[in-house]
């Protein structure tokens, strides 16, 4: 015999709160990791540790680079990749026959990103999602939604126009779980926000998913991010909750009883400023904040 492991009343017990975590064959938790293109030593590691997908994450994903990274990972090991970000359907094409399991979209719709206004380069979220979701349903690849969800109705939005899942930052940014330092300002809780492609997370490690690792010095790297703060939200259990309700209601209008129900029964309509004005809380004082409305306007556009 040989032992290959444990199983404790307190194993048990988190199994049956959490019935429909995401686990291996093992019971074990599944675990993504990121990487950069030609990080060999880290994807060998990470492989080694048994994590379940690898992300090749680049500010470009539709670059050579990118695609050779893919390949190269896919010819040695068998282990399912997630690459991006893109934002058109030729990029989608490309990284799915290089062999992708799913895609990531989103080219600067994120709150903190600066990309579309430093590069001039993007493609608005919602189009973004449409037009890779078409090109990735012919292969039956999933493609995530990253960035621009900034109330719940954004993730209703984002999956009705063809993605699979969401990715969320400024969202779980303010959450108790979260890093960032919590703050008051105003008698209001905040905690502090960086994303990716800001000056201080470039300085710290993360300026080779913009192309930039040669840069040695602050001075050198061009940013495509900020830094700043966002509401306290509490418990990331609490939220949860309400960004799924929301989901849910969302498919409720809309007469779907799953995600492909959804994507089939939505429809997008082209509004106004006053209709995104009509569809905000108007002419009220607000007294009492909601735990799922943050008051302010969509971020997918």
């Amino acid at each position: 015999g040989q032992l290959v492991g444990l199983i404790t009343m307190r194993d048990i017990d988190r199994i049956q709160q959490f019935p429909i975590a995401a686990r291996d064959n093992r019971g074990r938790l599944r675990v993504g990791a990121a990487v950069g293109v030609n990080d060999t030593e880290r994807i060998e590691a990470l492989i080694a540790a048994e994590a379940d997908v690898l992300v090749v994450d680049t500010a470009h994903g539709h670059s050579q680079n990118v695609i050779d990274t893919v390949k190269k990972i896919k010819k040695e090991h068998t282990i399912d990749i997630i690459a991006g970000n893109v934002a058109t359907a030729e990029a989608t094409r490309e990284l799915i026959d290089a062999g992708v399991n799913a895609v990531k979209v989103g080219i600067g719709p994120g709150a903190i990103c600066t990309t579309r206004i430093i590069s001039g380069v993007g493609v608005p979220q919602i189009s973004a999602i449409i037009d890779c979701a078409k090109a990735a349903a012919k292969h039956n690849i999933p493609i995530i939604a990253d960035g621009g969800i900034k109330q719940s109705g954004d993730i209703t939005k984002a999956i009705a126009a063809g993605a699979s899942s969401v990715m969320l930052g400024s969202l779980f940014a303010g959450l108790k779980e979260s890093p960032g330092q919590l703050v008051i300002y105003k008698g209001r809780q905040f905690k502090e926000y960086r994303g990716m492609g800001s000056l201080g997370a470039m300085v710290k490690g993360s300026a080779d998913r913009y192309g930039q690792k040669s840069s040695t010095k602050a001075i050198k790297l061009v940013p495509e991010g900020v830094e700043g703060r966002v509401p306290y939200r509490g418990t990331l259990s609490e939220f949860v909750y309400q960004l799924v309700g929301g989901l849910r209601a969302g498919m409720g209008y809309c007469g779907a009883r799953n995600i492909q129900g959804l994507q089939k029964n939505a429809k997008f309509v082209r509004i106004s400023a006053a209709s995104v004005s009509e569809s905000h809380p108007h002419d009220i004082q607000i007294t009492k904040e909601a735990p799922n409305y943050t008051g302010s306007e969509s971020l997918i556009d």
